[in-house]
């Protein structure tokens, strides 16, 4: 059950801290949305501030088709003129795009952006790709996940983006994302991968998760 509340987060930081100790140096709230309590409760934000002083980088993740919205509220929240979070995890993806405008912004206010998601949990992966990046990928010489991967490191905001990968061979061809050099026309044809965000986000809930 996700509950934003000072309650909740005194009780999970405390856990954290008796399981990782001084080795936590990241402390994102999970799947921020635009009415979260994260964004609005003063007392969680003071607190928050208090770790931030201590050398924790606070961030959020988000998630939903109003991701945008989400982290642009998060962009407003300061304590003492100082701006609380430091970084945002976001979804992004061939096929869920929403949340890029607003990454950037984020990018610009200084802002590690870190890019979860990005094979749209298994979509883009062969098998499962749409035959206009499977047809990409081939021109490639690639695989589909590293042309999807690809497309995310041209943004450029993205500061950190996630693999996902479960196996040594996943990772293997993930990591050729680095070197996948698409032009103008492959990322155009690409770009028509792009669902509505309220679509993905439905078909996104029915996907099994194991």
């Amino acid at each position: 059950m996700k509950d934003h509340g000072l309650a909740t987060y005194e009780r999970q930081r405390a856990e954290t801290g008796e399981l990782l100790g001084d080795r936590l140096d990241l402390y994102q709230i999970h799947s921020v949305t635009p009415d979260s309590p994260a964004l609005t409760d003063k007392e969680l934000h003071a607190r928050l501030a208090e770790a931030a002083a201590g050398g924790l980088t606070v961030g959020f993740s988000t998630s939903g088709p109003a991701q945008a919205d989400a982290i642009r509220a998060a962009l407003e929240v300061t304590v003492e003129g100082e701006p609380l979070f430091r970084t945002v995890q976001s979804t992004y993806n061939a096929l869920e795009t929403s949340a890029g405008p607003a990454l950037a912004e984020a990018h610009d206010a200084g802002l590690t952006v870190i890019v979860k998601e990005g094979m749209a949990n298994g979509r883009l992966a062969a098998p499962h790709a749409p035959d206009m990046l499977r047809s990409v990928a081939e021109e490639t010489g690639l695989g589909c996940d590293a042309v999807a991967l690809a497309m995310i490191l041209r943004q450029p905001w993205a500061g950190v983006v996630l693999s996902g990968a479960a196996t040594l061979d996943q990772l293997a061809s993930n990591l050729h994302a680095a070197v996948v050099d698409l032009d103008m026309d492959q990322l155009t044809r690409l770009a028509t991968l792009v669902e509505d965000p309220q679509a993905y986000w439905e078909r996104r809930g029915q996907l099994p998760w194991h």
